[in-house]
């Protein structure tokens, strides 16, 4: 059975998305990365993950090429700069996402990374956005468990829908405490960099033995694997990017991956889970 994480108001989104994050910079590769999202949305994977940073707004345009006429089978994200997450500054900021995106809403709004604006301030913004209509849930990317409990004591915290953090199986750090609390508190953890995409570990987990020999055992892609190990969470959603549609119809697969408690072990023992705390990992 496909996975699938559900938000606190009901919401069911499978638990691999799509990221955007790299594409818009290619002219070249618009049509494909074009292509490539209405394939995944094809295929089920209605979340999209953007950001206006992406290509300082060219992913955002992308995903709007993408949802034309599609817009309702999307669960659409996208993300603020922190130093925009203020009023009048985060209206202003959304609703430029929302032009470059074809579309009058979104399904999730995220603070980019914690800035210098009070969260007051920018829980104010999220409010004022909602009455809108303009979003339909806001939440947060890149805090850690400090960053969630100033977040949870101001005035409306408890209304965030989601945190997107760093998690892959070379950067476990969130297990220890994050994520746990963020399951205790229904809250979905949204995982960028599913296969360590943006980082120097990339190469070390495609080309380890161990996942090359399970993949192998398992008749599946390492990547195909790596997108399962992050998603045997509850509430865990991966945003892998997939800018092909053979990539798509690989992620697509990797929903419906188990692991025996065999597997379990023996990946524990080549990459152990976090002992301590450790501080958010980050790219």
């Amino acid at each position: 059975m496909s996975r699938t994480v559900v938000f606190s108001d009901g919401t069911t989104v499978p638990a691999i998305g799509q990221g955007t994050w790299f594409m818009g910079e290619d002219a070249a590769r618009r049509r494909y990365e074009v292509a490539a999202l209405q394939a995944g949305l094809e295929s089920g994977l209605t979340l999209i993950d953007t950001a206006e940073m992406y290509a300082d707004g060219g992913a955002e345009r992308v995903v709007g090429d993408a949802l034309d006429g599609r817009r309702d089978r999307a669960f659409l994200v996208s993300k603020v700069y922190p130093w925009h997450a203020g009023e009048p500054d985060a209206i202003a900021a959304c609703e430029r996402s929302l032009r470059r995106l074809k579309t009058d809403y979104l399904d999730l709004y995220l603070l980019h990374w914690r800035g210098n604006i009070p969260l007051e301030e920018t829980l104010r913004a999220m409010d004022t956005l909602q009455q809108q209509g303009k979003i339909r849930r806001w939440g947060v990317s890149n805090f850690d468990c400090d960053d969630l409990q100033e977040l949870l004591a101001e005035e409306g915290g408890r209304g965030c829908a989601s945190n997107q953090v760093l998690y892959h199986l070379a950067s476990r750090g969130i297990e220890h405490d994050l994520l746990p609390e963020c399951q205790q508190l229904g809250m979905p953890v949204m995982a960028y960099c599913p296969l360590a995409q943006a980082g120097r570990l990339r190469g070390a987990l495609m080309t380890h033995p161990l996942l090359h020999q399970l993949a192998q055992q398992k008749s599946i892609s390492v990547a195909q694997l790596l997108l399962a190990w992050v998603i045997r969470q509850d509430g865990a959603i991966a945003i892998p990017k997939a800018s092909s549609i053979a990539h798509i119809k690989e992620n697509t697969a990797a929903l419906n991956i188990a692991f025996s408690s065999d597997e379990l072990a023996m990946i524990n023992q080549a990459f152990p889970p976090p002992m301590s705390r450790v501080p958010l990992d980050m790219v």
